[in-house]
């Protein structure tokens, strides 16, 4: 009999139902990064989602078969470890094609027509106090006639482009960085950062990308320019970013991922930065829509029945 052991449950809020097999089910709301090896001892089948699952741990788990990914990044498990065991890895996909997008536009909407700043200054009085009917004291943008410049055009990426043809915007996939020859259809990355009024990143984090947006990039980009990050924390050198938002270098920037989740210190949680109104910055929750969540939870589930059957489905190891 299988024994699956959850070890993140507190990360997913959606009706899990339980696979169609004879199995022992053991669920932790939350798992601290030294009680995984422990929590995992006995498991056949793991659930994580953003705890690491390192050589050193999987060597120490004999018993594990599979591990199910709550997410789509996986880059928190040992690839080669769990080849090496023969273990199965699955993630999901797919769930945020929806609710990620949307999240891009709500970040960018809010920064292009300064939502915050009128929002605080109407709450500190001040069109109460206003000659006019209204006041213009923040420059606000349209999104029509834009350039949008998408690093990442996979799923997500795609979504993103929906929207902003939706919008009138010009959207302009980016070429690898370093790359020695462009694609069709893409531009080359210098030039995407040069041109791009919008940039909105939909990477996965590799050593390749990380720091994909450092501080050459911010000086390169046009002052008015906004920068958009869904995707991992990792793909902007923060401190530069820091430093561009604090000069006006750039016209703003919305994030809803940092390098380090939960957040202990990092340069972005300055409360200047904060309070100033060209940066937005939100809690990883940019997948979490009620209708993602429960996609994700079904085909949690469907990858674990898939591979009980023999016919394992999503495999990235």
């Amino acid at each position: 009999m299988h024994r699956i052991v959850s070890i993140e449950a507190g990360a997913l809020k959606a009706q899990l139902r339980r696979p169609a097999f004879a199995h022992t089910w053991i669920e932790h709301e939350a798992t601290a990064q030294h009680e995984v090896a422990e929590r995992l001892a006995d498991a056949t089948i793991a659930i994580v989602n953003k705890r690491r699952l390192s050589a050193a741990i999987i060597a120490g788990l004999p018993a594990l078969q599979m591990v199910a990914i709550a997410a789509t990044g996986y880059n928190n498990v040992d690839l080669d470890a769990c080849r090496a065991r023969g273990i199965v890895v699955s993630n999901v996909r797919g769930y945020a094609r929806e609710t990620v997008p949307e999240h891009v536009f709500a970040l960018l909407l809010a920064l292009a027509r300064q939502i915050g700043p009128f929002h605080r200054s109407v709450a500190a009085g001040r069109w109460q106090k206003s000659e006019q009917f209204c006041y213009f004291d923040y420059p606000i943008r349209d999104l029509a006639g834009q350039t949008l410049g998408l690093l990442g055009s996979g799923t997500l990426g795609q979504g993103v482009a929906r929207i902003a043809a939706a919008f009138g915007m010009r959207v302009v996939l980016g070429e690898h960085k370093g790359a020695a020859t462009c694609r069709d259809g893409y531009l080359p990355f210098e030039r995407l950062i040069r041109e791009a009024d919008v940039i909105s990143l939909h990477c996965p984090l590799t050593d390749a990308t990380r720091h994909l947006i450092g501080a050459p990039e911010l000086a390169a980009m046009k002052p008015t320019a906004i920068l958009i990050n869904t995707a991992r924390g990792g793909l902007v050198d923060e401190a530069a970013l820091a430093d561009a938002l604090r000069a006006r270098q750039i016209g703003g920037a919305g994030f809803d991922v940092l390098t380090e989740e939960p957040p202990v210190t990092n340069p972005l949680l300055a409360p200047d930065l904060l309070d100033a109104g060209n940066f937005i910055l939100t809690p990883h929750v940019a997948w979490s829509s009620r209708e993602a969540m429960q996609t994700l939870a079904d085909q949690l589930i469907d990858n674990i029945e898939a591979f009980v059957a023999g016919a394992a489905v999503n495999r990235v190891a």
